[in-house]
Order: structure tokens, then sequence, then C-alpha cells
């Protein structure tokens, strides 16, 4: 039976999927509507995302996106391993500015549900890191928003050695501090 826990902010969950297993290899249902509805969750998903990242130390996020497109996300590695965080940049919500994070490998199929109002960040633990995920809002760049991925006043643990591997984009975000009210 898949498990379902919630994490620091209760709505960020840790789903891991149940592995059926034998001299083959193992299957898992890593999505099913009827499973989650049960658990309270109903998302209608509407994209699938990959993504690759060569290098261990890559960290990508903060990200999120506003209404109307804004998107609620399950992460999953199937290569690899990360440490997956989602933090809380709904204004006015009783967790603002907390942060919920989990590692995530291929090996244990976890995955990370990541609601609307969130920003999502990673970094890789290891070299030739993929994910997949899925989204509940359609790709919108206009509608695109993030946070520093070394805000000092959300203190994130990164779990890096050395200097990350960054996009200009990640490097150019702003403190939460300085983020403009968004709606989701």
């Amino acid at each position: 039976m898949t498990t379902i826990t919630p994490l620091a902010i209760p709505e960020v969950l840790l789903i891991t999927p149940k592995r059926h297993g034998d001299a083959r290899g193992w299957f898992a249902e890593t999505w099913s509507e009827k499973l989650m509805r049960e658990a309270g969750l109903s998302h209608p998903f509407v994209q699938d995302n990959q993504a690759f990242n060569a290098r261990k130390g890559t960290v990508r996020g903060l990200h999120f996106q506003t209404a109307p497109h804004a998107q609620g996300k399950l992460v999953r590695v199937i290569r690899g391993a990360i440490w997956d965080v989602a933090v809380d940049v709904r204004t006015g919500s009783a967790s603002f500015g907390r942060w919920a994070a989990a590692e995530l490998t291929a090996a244990g199929g976890e995955q990370l549900f990541v609601p609307r109002g969130f920003a999502h960040g990673y970094v890789t633990l290891s070299d030739d890191t993929e994910l997949f995920y899925k989204v509940d809002g359609q790709y919108a760049p206009q509608l695109e928003g993030g946070v520093a991925w070394n805000d000092p006043d959300l203190a994130l643990p990164w779990p890096l050695t050395g200097e990350p591997v960054l996009s200009d984009k990640d490097r150019g975000l702003p403190r939460l501090k300085d983020l403009a009210a968004v709606s989701f």
C-alpha cells in the first residue's frame, strides 16, 4: 500500500508507493487518482515534465507559478537522488516562510507533493540525476516567480559541498522579504 506522510508543513506530503518485486525487478503504481482522492488530494494533473542534471550539487529553484496558472507538483526521481524542498510563499499563511524537505531517490521511489503557493527547489545528491514530475497547471512563463535558493532568512540547510551549479536566472532571484505579494 502507498504511504502518505505529511511533512513539517502538513500540506507538503511525502508519498511512497509500494513496490511489488520478484526475480524480474519491481512494479509500482506511482499515481492513482482514486487513492489520492481518498487521501484528500484532488489534483487533475495536466502536464508531465522531466529534468536531467549532469552534476552533483546542481541547485534548481526556488520556483513557483502564480494564478491563474499556479502549479501544484508531484515530484519523483527516476535516476539518482535529490534533496527536495518546498517553501510556503502564500502571503498571510500561518506557515508563510517555513519550509519542508525530503530526500528523494530513484532506489526508494519516494515522491514529494508540493502544493500551489509553495516555491519548489532541489539540489542533486549525485551525478546524472533525472526527475519526473506532474503539474496541475499549464506552464505560463509570464507568471513564473521565485525566491533566492540561499535566502539567509530561510536558512535552508542545503546538503552541498562546494559551490552549487546554478542558472543565471536562479542567481538573480529575490529574497522572500523582497518578494511582492502574489496570488495562487
